[in-house]
């Protein structure tokens, strides 16, 4: 069981470092971690499991964590600062 969830926890590290790694090579400067309701429950489940506790989840590889209930099992990395600019976000699915 802690296999699975760490592998979980790597996945969504990973995906988050790889859109914001996107952004970045397109001029993009990303600094917030868009997560759905069920995303973040799902990654702070995955976060307390791997290091105890039941602590909130504020920061995801360095990008600050911010609720959108509309997101559900998705997640978005986005530069605020360039937000009205359409390729100024990537999407990608946390809940498997």
């Amino acid at each position: 069981m802690v296999t699975v969830m760490r592998g979980d926890l790597i996945r969504i590290l990973s995906s988050v470092e790889e859109k914001a790694n996107e952004l970045k090579l397109e001029g993009f400067e990303p600094d917030v971690v868009l997560v759905g309701k069920e995303a973040y429950e799902f990654i702070k489940e995955q976060v307390n499991e791997e290091f105890g506790g039941e602590e909130e989840v504020f920061e995801l590889s360095g990008l600050r964590v911010r609720i959108l209930e509309e997101l559900g099992g998705d997640a978005v990395v986005v530069d605020t600062k360039a937000l009205g600019y359409a390729p100024a976000t990537r999407r990608f699915k946390v809940v498997p």
